[in-house]
């Protein structure tokens, strides 16, 4: 089954999304992907496709879209009210939406990040061996916009991984587990013991580039005050900290080197966990020992 989804109302932000471009990082291309690996693999394994298959990322909600024929599709990620032409649906399992029928998203309960696949994917200009969409870099679909219209790809017969995903447990104040360096001894031991032992919160000022955490302000050490870092290879999870002592993490879509030092990496897994949070959202780290030791 084949058709079409076209936009009614983006929301604040929808963009096409697969598992990113990995390797290009030598000719300053990030990873990208889904800012939420876990959930966009989540919503293809309710539709028995594979984890990679492109579907939409979309922000704090209010997405709209109308389908052609009859598709069918699921919504993981950041939980929010789901609805086909009015009626409720269901969040968290795969969903038959008629043709012609609009699906709408409303504004998440908890979380930033929401992500509908569809059976067959999302057709879409492969750059670097990805759809992937990076707004900041310009690279990939442009954001999706109200009448654009999005091909489907041929959908494999319906043959679920699992039937039903609810959402996850969404703490209210969620743990990610960091790995500390390269950069500690760049810090007061203060400092460095903050990092795990204060409550962090989200600023406004985040995107798929970074998250700004509020929160005791991160000092150098005497050896390191005044000293400027020559720019190195930055990875996703990486916690840069700017002179003004405010932590800033790099997820999706972040600059492939930096000046800042970072004083600790957030394990890749629970890079997805920090990419839900929303402005005002707490968030602690918990140190764990490098995987190499």
């Amino acid at each position: 089954m084949t058709g079409t989804l076209t936009g009614i109302d983006p929301g604040p932000m929808t963009t096409v999304q697969d598992l990113g471009r990995p390797g290009h990082g030598a000719i300053g291309v990030p990873t990208g992907g889904a800012a939420d690996r876990a959930s966009l693999r989540l919503a293809n394994r309710l539709l028995g496709q594979a984890d990679a298959t492109p579907g939409l990322e979309t922000t704090l909600g209010g997405l709209r879209v109308r389908f052609g024929a009859a598709t069918r599709c699921c919504v993981a990620g950041a939980p929010c009210e789901v609805r086909i032409d009015g009626a409720a649906a269901a969040f968290g399992e795969a969903i038959l939406v008629p043709g012609g029928a609009e699906l709408a998203l409303g504004t998440p309960r908890s979380g930033l990040r929401s992500y509908l696949a569809v059976a067959g994917g999302l057709s879409a200009p492969v750059a670097l061996g990805s759809v992937a969409s990076s707004p900041s870099l310009a690279l990939g679909r442009p954001p999706l916009r109200a009448g654009d219209t999005l091909a489907l790809g041929e959908a494999a017969p319906y043959a679920p991984h699992l039937a039903h995903h609810p959402g996850g447990a969404w703490q209210a104040e969620p743990t990610a587990t960091i790995v500390r360096g390269p950069r500690t001894d760049w810090f007061d031991r203060e400092s460095s013991a903050a990092l795990t032992s204060a409550r962090w919160t989200a600023t406004g000022a985040l995107d798929r580039i970074g998250v700004r955490l509020d929160g005791p302000p991160i000092r150098r050490a005497t050896a390191y005050e005044g000293k400027e870092l020559p720019s190195e290879p930055m990875v996703r999870g990486s916690i840069q900290v700017p002179p003004d002592g405010q932590p800033v993490v790099l997820l999706a879509d972040h600059p492939t080197t930096g000046g800042y030092p970072v004083i600790a990496v957030v394990t890749d897994a629970d890079t997805d966990r920090v990419a839900q949070l929303r402005p005002g959202d707490p968030v602690r780290f918990r140190a764990v020992p490098p995987p190499w030791r």
